[in-house]
């Protein structure tokens, strides 16, 4: 029980952040406790698709392996599935009606993904797994949310901008998601050197993009 607490503490903690980050006009909560659900039940058929594609990597050289499984095999595979799921449920809702909708319903995707995952990895490597995680996996998957949902906020207000914006909501998240994954199995020391100011980067680039269309919301009092 213990450590379902520690592996799900992060993932609610990112939750209730981001959702209250949404101040001039919050989603309903079922829409977003639908978003989650769908996350939840994400990793079913990423699993088995990741299984798949991580066959060619067995005949590769090493670093081009490690590449592979990094950007497609995890990058293309998760976050490809998050964006699907995005478009499925959230894209034609009434209830995705300002650009800041598409950062809380990507981020409760990706947390409802990563919340599983985390679960798993725990349970599998204790406490010191869950500790080091909080700090890196699970926030780095609210983090390509974050990303994710911003693109697909423009994409949805800026008709003229829709192609570039969609291609860069999934773009971008797969691009991290790989460089992250890379940085990790890679072993470069270089690259793991490099592995905490990316995070801090990451970090503050999201945080931009939160406080940009927070700013633009068309709800905000003083915005006409």
């Amino acid at each position: 029980m213990n450590l379902l607490f520690v592996s799900l503490a992060p993932v609610f903690i990112i939750l209730l952040y981001v959702y209250f980050r949404d101040k001039y006009e919050r989603e309903p909560l079922s829409m977003v406790f639908k978003a989650l659900l769908l996350g939840v039940l994400l990793p079913l058929p990423v699993v088995f698709v990741e299984k798949l594609l991580t066959l060619p990597a067995e005949n590769m050289p090493s670093v081009l392996s490690v590449a592979w499984v990094s950007f497609v095999v995890a990058g293309l595979t998760e976050e490809g599935f998050k964006f699907l799921a995005f478009f499925l449920i959230i894209w034609k809702n009434v209830n995705f009606n300002e650009k800041f909708d598409g950062i809380v319903y990507a981020v409760f995707i990706a947390m409802g993904f990563a919340g599983i995952e985390n679960i798993l990895y725990v349970l599998q490597g204790g406490f010191s797994v869950a500790v080091t995680r909080a700090f890196t996996a699970v926030p780095a998957h609210a983090l390509f949310g974050i990303i994710m949902g911003y693109h697909l906020g423009l994409a949805k207000f800026y008709p003229a901008e829709r192609k570039q914006q969609i291609f860069r909501a999934l773009f971008y998240p797969v691009l991290f998601h790989g460089f992250y994954d890379f940085s990790l199995m890679s072993q470069n020391q270089l690259l793991l050197l490099f592995f905490v100011p990316y995070i801090v980067w990451l970090w503050i680039r999201a945080t931009q993009r939160m406080n940009q269309l927070s700013k633009a919301s068309f709800y905000r009092n003083d915005f006409l």
